[in-house]
This record gives C-alpha cells, structure tokens and sequence, in this order.
C-alpha cells in the first residue's frame, strides 16, 4: 500500500477506482434497489450509499481526503440522473443548469487535481478533527468529515431537482439572473485559485496573501463557492416561486459551514503559522469583497 500512496499516478489511479466503485453502488441501488416512489429520496439513499463506500476508502487508507473530489464529482451525476428520469423536463432549462453546474464541477474537479500530490497527503483539517473526538474519531470521520457534508450539498442541488421535475414556465428573467450569478460566481473562484496558486509559487517565508481578490476578502473562494449555491436556489425559485421559502436552507447551510466551521479553523491556523496574518484581520473583510480598511 506504501507504494501506492508514495506515487501520484498510482494515487490517482485508486481514487479513481474508489469513485467509479462508489458510482456503480449508486446505481445498482437506483437500479435494482426498492422503489420509494420519491425520485429525490431514491437519489439520496443512493448519495450516501456512495459516501460509504469513499468512507470505507478513507478507513481503509487511513486519509480522509478520499472525499475531497466528491464535493464537485457528485451533482453533475445528480443533474443527470434527475433529467433523465423526468419525462418532458424542460430541455432549455436544464441545459442552462447544467451549463453552470458543469462549470463549477470542471473547475473545482480541476483545483482538487493540481493541488493533490498522492495519498500521503490529507487535508489538515480531517486529523484535527478525529483528534478532537478522541474515543469517537470513527464517528468523527464519518458524520463531520463524510455524511453531512454530502447531505448539505444534497440540501444545495434540491432546487435544482426543483427546477428539473417542474412542468410549466419558468420565470425565465430569473433563470437568466440565476445563470449569470452561477457563472460568475464560478469566475470568481477560477480567479481567486490563479492567484492563490501564483501566490504560494513565489511567496517569501513568512508572507501572507493580501493582494487581488484577496485584498478584498480573505476568502473569496468560498463567496464564490456560496454564490454558486445561491445561483442553484435561483433556478429552484424561478421554476416554482411558490416553494421558495425553503429552496434557500441548501445555500444557508453551506454558509453555516463555512463561517462557522471552515473559515474560523483556516483563519486559526493562519495565525499559529504567519503571525503577521494578524494584519490582514484588521484590514481586509472577512468575506464579501469590498475595499480593504484603512489601518
């Protein structure tokens, strides 16, 4: 197994096989598994039946950063699927959904492949947290790191589900908003990774990034990754304006996450290692760009 974690095509190589695994056991179950008459609860039995099996993965391999990919790999499948499965969807629709959903996925599938060296590595993130848990690291592993993750995204592509199965017009000036925000929001992520990446190639010890988009919030990677979600909320209300009410908690939950859990442990860990990050508290926003204060 030494081997095949110190070796980065072989790496690949497993975690591909991990996935395809986990798509096949998705599908057996959406095939061959009992019918709950509910196309979005068939699909969500068959979104953690996948996750098990990346967790089984990631307990095998002793590295929890098996489930990175699956952030972005996963709900182009569910577009899929959900189209698929609906007779007369609205093909002018769901194509402008999928246009958005592709693009974030290839981007994001993208950012995870130029930034993965091989199994040796895992995000530092998972063993803080299995360590905190202590006795509890396999739920730990399992529920924060695996499961809920994959059931806020879940939460975050139900109005696209929405969106797919809905029959009648849709509000198409809100369609339209709805695919300019995704795009963007995508733009700006793409944008925010080119200068991380440039960053980090030619930074000095000791430097902390405070420059492009990163002058304007410390973390425009993530309001894009939220605005992404807000674009998929979009879609679901402008398909059905009548379930907009609760076609916002996917989007609000991944907030949640990461203002509460995410960017609080990055901000913390920047501090430990680059104590001039300090800094960059005080004057760039913490989230939604704007200008940085002056100090």
């Amino acid at each position: 197994m030494e081997s095949i974690r110190t070796s980065r095509a072989r790496s690949l190589a497993v975690v591909t096989g991990a996935y395809l695994l986990a798509v096949a056991v998705a599908a057996a179950w959406l095939v061959a598994g009992p019918d709950t008459g509910q196309l979005w609860l068939d699909t969500l039995i068959a979104d953690v039946l996948a996750t098990l099996v990346i967790f089984a993965c990631s307990r095998g391999f002793g590295n929890s950063s098996f489930y990175d990919p699956y952030w972005s790999i996963i709900p182009p499948l569910l577009l899929l699927y959900w189209w698929l499965a609906t007779p007369g969807a609205d093909t002018v629709r769901c194509a402008l959904i999928a246009l958005v959903v592709v693009a974030w996925a290839v981007r994001l599938t993208a950012n995870w492949l130029l930034s993965f060296p091989d199994l040796r590595h895992e995000d530092w993130r998972y063993p803080q947290l299995r360590e905190r848990a202590g006795r509890g690291e396999f739920f730990a592993d399992l529920f924060p790191i695996h499961l809920i993750p994959t059931v806020i995204v879940f939460a975050g592509m139900l109005p696209v589900y929405v969106a797919v199965t809905a029959t009648g017009d849709d509000l198409a000036w809100l369609t339209g908003v709805a695919v300019l925000v995704g795009l963007a929001a995508v733009w700006l992520e793409l944008a925010a990774d080119g200068q991380l990446r440039r960053f980090a190639r030619d930074r000095r010890p000791g430097e902390v990034m405070d420059r492009g988009l990163w002058g304007w919030s410390r973390h425009p990677n993530y309001f894009g990754e939220f605005g992404f979600w807000v674009a998929m909320a979009l879609f679901g209300i402008a398909a059905a304006p009548g379930a907009s009410w609760w076609l916002w908690i996917g989007a609000a939950a991944m907030l949640a996450m990461f203002l509460g859990a995410s960017i609080p442990m990055m901000e913390q860990r920047s501090l430990e290692r680059r104590p001039e990050y300090g800094a960059v508290l005080e004057r760039v926003p913490r989230f939604v760009p704007r200008p940085p204060r002056r100090v």
